[in-house]
């Protein structure tokens, strides 16, 4: 079988593609390499012993999209990772935001609609349910308004592919994930952000390899028992897993409605001091950290309900936040030599 993976040498993506290698599927990567390098290939090589078919390619360009699915019509499944994620940045910069999530994922959608079946899993995130009422968040907690431009895409993202699949051949898997952290065991891939890091943990690694001087720790009172923000932070290999089951599942036609939702995380929260904490520790030194103002379109804690995964999907993630914060410590040590 024949994967397209967009966004497919990013941090998740690149995971995903090693699993799916790893599963015997033909895998065929798009990326534009605007947050990522195209030395990923090489990791994913000595991983798996095979390089994916690639394209540099941007998603925003309706007629290379198009020329693209001209040239390669035997796709079984697309997994649509390429989208610009970054919370802070989406507030400061929302038509980039707008314009790079939705116009390509429409675009994608136009050319999987012509086709006699189609199988689409979407890169979601629980950024959906925005503050949601009550922990752990199921599937079937309401979709807040969105905290930020980026949340947003997503939920439009989400509304878009279910008002396509109702009128298509398309079936679809809508995965909402938690916290992605962690680096493959090999350290051969990883998170690997361009600039300054957006999110916790590399920025977390980075401090720690010296390369800044000192961790933000934004907010220091919220309603949590040590006042810092919680998430759930899922290892991004059980992430990755977590894709090959969804393929397999619409493949297989094992899937019980043409759109189905799943929360991928670990069912567990840890505030951001609990994760410095787990750094601490599987690093043996301290991390110079500082308290500083909440970040605009934070909110104060999300964490998975994760049965439907566990017991429908048949998933369930497996590392723990130490054995994650060591991975993710380990290939910062081997990019930083």
């Amino acid at each position: 079988m024949k994967v397209l993976v967009t966004g497919g040498l990013g941090f998740i993506g690149s995971h995903t593609v090693v699993e799916l290698q790893n599963e015997g599927f033909e895998v065929v990567v798009i990326d534009n390499l605007s947050n990522t390098s195209l030395a990923v290939l090489d990791g994913i090589q000595a991983i798996t012993g095979k390089v994916p078919a690639f394209e540099k390619l941007d998603l925003r360009d309706k007629e290379k999209v198009q020329d693209f699915f001209r040239r390669h019509q035997d796709i079984d499944g697309v997994i649509h990772f390429a989208a610009s994620k970054a919370v802070g940045e989406s507030v400061e910069n929302p038509l980039l935001y707008y314009e790079n999530n939705i116009n390509a994922l429409v675009y994608i959608l136009q050319e999987l609609q012509q086709k006699p079946a189609a199988n689409f899993i979407f890169s979601s995130s629980c950024t959906v349910y925005g503050q949601a009422e009550k922990m752990p968040i199921t599937e079937d907690s309401s979709v807040q308004t969105a905290m930020s431009p980026y949340g947003n895409t997503k939920q439009i993202g989400e509304e878009i592919i279910t008002d396509t699949t109702k009128v298509t051949n398309i079936n679809a898997i809508l995965l909402r994930y938690f916290n992605p952290i962690g680096s493959h065991p090999s350290a051969e891939i990883g998170e690997l952000p361009l600039g300054v890091p957006q999110n916790l943990v590399p920025f977390i690694t980075q401090t720690g390899i010296g390369l800044r001087q000192e961790l933000s720790v934004y907010g220091d009172d919220y309603p949590t028992p040590d006042g810092t923000a919680i998430r759930d932070y899922i290892h991004v290999v059980d992430l990755a897993k977590a894709h090959v089951i969804a393929m397999q599942r619409l493949l297989n036609k094992k899937n019980q409605a043409k759109v189905e939702t799943f929360n991928l995380g670990t069912g567990t929260g840890s505030s951001v001091l609990e994760v410095i904490r787990a750094f601490e520790k599987v690093s043996g030194q301290k991390l110079p950290y500082k308290i500083v103002a909440r970040r605009e379109g934070d909110i104060t804690e999300a964490y998975a309900n994760t049965d439907k995964a566990n017991n429908v999907l048949g998933w369930k993630a497996q590392s723990t936040l130490e054995e994650a914060m060591a991975s993710a410590w380990k290939w910062e040590q081997k990019i930083r030599r």
